[in-house]
Parts: structure tokens; C-alpha cells; sequence
């Protein structure tokens, strides 16, 4: 009588639906909260139960289709730290607590809440830096990439374990990068300190530059974004580099009509580097991004391939990060569709010219690799007498 019930017990306990806050919340918190929250990109909140019940449908539909969460590489090669996907148990979860109603349940049954820096995705900064000038936007028409060189003034050198933009802006924002120029470095030298100038005139003095890639949507404003940096408590024992392949102006102009233009990049390792993760860009023709390893004896090695949305510009962080020692040459391969095919194509008939501008195209493989922390880039692009 006692293993009846024992199993009775196992069998209600499985046939109760998923509620909100014992199931759901859970799985919103770890895959949808990072954009689905007060403060961030996302359109609505995913925060509370009445918050996301009116959601229930569309989030099922949205996951079972493969939209939401955002993420674009073939499951065909590698596996990454940073996939937001859910498990088949998490979608089966999410389907059963639709099913029978989408309940909230118990309050109290929910987790603790995660510890957030608010205003932040990372965790609340040491130094925040913000662009001295506000950049003013028009409503229409093009905006050339637009630089502001910002003093960190710091006696010291800094290491950086974290760091995230917060454009104050963010719908004129397409994309951002910020360079750390080192002191004896003539980039830009000349041009004004904390004042915006576009890439065409000749620039300028200082520790951080921020290049802004502005569109306008019918409404004017300005911008003034910031970078959050968090400082690592003691040295590490190696350093980031980002490197990137990439196209020359001869592969691109793309013929017009075209649906499937090829382009490919390929270099070697000057020196033993740890790959750590990829950051494919293109513009609105990108079809298809394919990083390789090529071996000595021709074949090639997968490591990442996205099918590209160019409104999702997005890094693929290795699981397991990668050891390539000095000669490994690395591919990249992007494809191109400008044909009439493209939804996002501003006009197939015309060929496509290299640029900056989204009507443009460029192709860039970022990617990130750690090396001992006394090896700077300038060093590690000095290649041995056998290499």
C-alpha cells in the first residue's frame, strides 16, 4: 500500500501544468530577460506574469518558428556558450503551461531574481565614459559614420574584464565600435577632442574613439552614448585581441541580380593564439557566413556558419574555445543575395558597391583570441624566421 501511494503521488505530481512562476518565469529569466525587460530593446517586458500572459501564444509561436530567441548559426558546426535556444524540455514547458491556460501558480514557488545592474547588462561599471558632445540626428537622409574621441585620462593602465555601449538613441543606432588607441599611435591625430566629426575629415588625439553607425527613421534627435567599463581586480594572465579577415574593395562591387555572390578572405596565424569567438558583418545583401580552418592537405574545417540577418548583428562565443597554433590559416566566406529574392534588397538591378552605408556592402570577419597578457597586437603580428 505504501509503494501505491508512493507512485500515486509521482503520478499527480507529473500530470500537474506548468505555472508561470515555477516553470515559465525561469526559463524567461535565463533566455528572454536580457532584452525583454524595462530599459532595454526588446518592445515589452516579460517581467511579471501580467506582463507576459497577454504574450503566452505569440512567444510559443515565435519559439516554435525559430524567431525568437534571435540566433542564426547552423546547428551543423560548433557549439556555443552563448546560444539563447531553448531545450526541448524548456519548449514542451512552455507549450503544456499555454495548454492549460498559461496559470500564475504560486508567488512564492517562483526563484529568486536575478541580480542585475540596472541600466546594465553587465555588472554596474567602475567607470562609465560618455561622449562629451551630443550628435544630432536628422529624420531622413544618410549619415556618414560619425567619430567622437574621448580622454580616459588615466595614469595608469587599465584592464578591462567587461564593457557594454548604452547609446541614449538606440533606435538611430545600427552599430558602434570603440577603438583604444594607445598613446604613441598617429590614427586620427589632428583632430578635435570631444567633439563629433565624420569619417571623411582627418582626426584626432586621445584613448577611446567611438565610430557610430547613425540611420534615421523619420523622427530627428541626438545621441550621446556611453561605455560602461568594469575593471579586472587584479591582472590577467592573458589579454583579448580582437582581429578581423577581410574583403578588399576588388570582390566587391556584387553584380546586379545576383543571388549567391561569393566572396572569401584568408590569412595566417602569426603566432599560438586561443580562439575564443567570431563576429560576422555584412550589410543588407548578406546571405551567408562561414568561418574555416584550412588544412595542410586542402581540406576545410567549419567552425561557424550563420545564416545572416543583418538586423541581428550578433557573437558566436566558442563552448570549448579553440587552441590554433602559429600557420593555422583561417577562411572566411560570405555569400550575397542581390536579387529580388532579398526582401531587405534596396534595389537588385543595381550593381553594389563597397561603402559603409547599409545600400553599400562590406564583408568583415571579427573574431577573438587570447594570448599571454605581455603580447600586445603589435607583437603578435611579428611572425618568427620559420613561420
Amino acid at each position: 500500500m505504501l509503494l501505491l501511494s508512493v507512485c500515486g503521488s509521482q503520478a499527480n505530481a507529473a500530470a500537474e501544468p506548468p505555472t508561470f512562476y515555477r516553470d515559465v518565469l525561469p526559463i524567461l529569466e535565463q533566455r528572454c530577460q536580457s532584452c525583454h525587460r524595462p530599459g532595454e530593446i526588446a518592445p515589452f517586458s516579460l517581467v511579471t506574469f501580467k506582463e507576459t500572459k497577454p504574450w503566452a501564444l505569440p512567444i510559443l509561436d515565435s519559439i516554435k518558428n525559430g524567431k525568437m530567441p534571435p540566433w542564426f548559426a547552423d546547428p551543423c558546426c560548433g557549439r556555443f556558450a552563448n546560444s539563447p535556444l531553448l531545450s526541448r524540455d524548456q519548449i514542451a514547458t512552455m507549450a503544456n503551461w499555454l495548454a492549460a491556460g498559461a496559470p500564475a501558480g504560486d508567488p512564492k514557488s517562483a526563484p529568486p531574481p536575478p541580480q542585475r545592474a540596472v541600466g546594465w547588462n553587465i555588472a554596474t561599471p567602475d567607470l562609465v565614459l560618455k561622449m562629451p558632445a551630443p550628435v544630432r540626428l536628422p529624420a531622413q537622409g544618410d549619415v556618414e559614420y560619425t567619430y567622437e574621441i574621448v580622454p580616459t585620462n588615466f595614469t595608469e593602465g587599465k584592464w578591462v574584464a567587461m564593457s557594454e555601449l548604452r547609446p541614449s538613441a538606440r533606435n538611430h543606432v545600427h552599430h558602434a565600435v570603440v577603438y583604444i588607441r594607445p598613446p604613441g599611435s598617429n590614427w586620427l591625430r589632428g583632430a578635435p577632442v570631444g567633439v563629433p566629426f565624420m569619417a571623411k575629415l582627418i582626426p584626432a588625439r586621445a584613448d577611446l574613439i567611438f565610430q557610430i553607425h547613425y540611420t534615421t527613421n523619420g523622427h530627428a534627435a541626438t545621441d550621446q552614448t556611453s561605455a560602461g567599463l568594469v575593471f579586472s581586480k587584479q591582472p590577467p594572465k592573458q589579454r583579448v585581441l580582437t582581429l578581423q579577415l577581410a574583403n578588399d574593395h576588388d570582390t566587391i562591387p556584387i553584380p546586379p541580380n545576383t543571388d549567391n555572390y561569393r566572396v572569401e578572405v584568408s590569412g595566417t596565424l602569426p603566432n599560438d593564439a586561443l580562439l575564443l569567438s567570431f563576429f560576422p558583418h555584412m550589410h543588407l545583401r548578406g546571405k551567408k557566413f562561414e568561418y574555416n580552418i584550412v588544412h595542410a592537405d586542402g581540406g576545410r574545417e567549419t567552425l561557424l556558419r550563420v545564416n545572416y540577418d543583418f538586423f541581428w548583428q550578433l557573437s558566436y562565443v566558442l563552448a570549448e574555445p579553440r587552441r590554433l597554433p602559429a600557420g593555422t590559416k583561417l577562411e572566411v566566406i560570405a555569400w550575397y543575395d542581390n536579387s529580388k529574392n532579398n526582401p531587405h534588397n534596396p534595389d537588385p538591378n543595381s550593381r553594389v558597391e563597397w561603402g559603409d552605408q547599409t545600400f553599400n556592402e562590406m564583408m568583415v570577419g571579427f573574431f577573438d583570441v587570447a594570448v599571454p597578457a605581455e603580447m600586445d597586437k603589435e607583437h603578435f603580428f611579428i611572425r618568427s624566421a620559420s613561420r
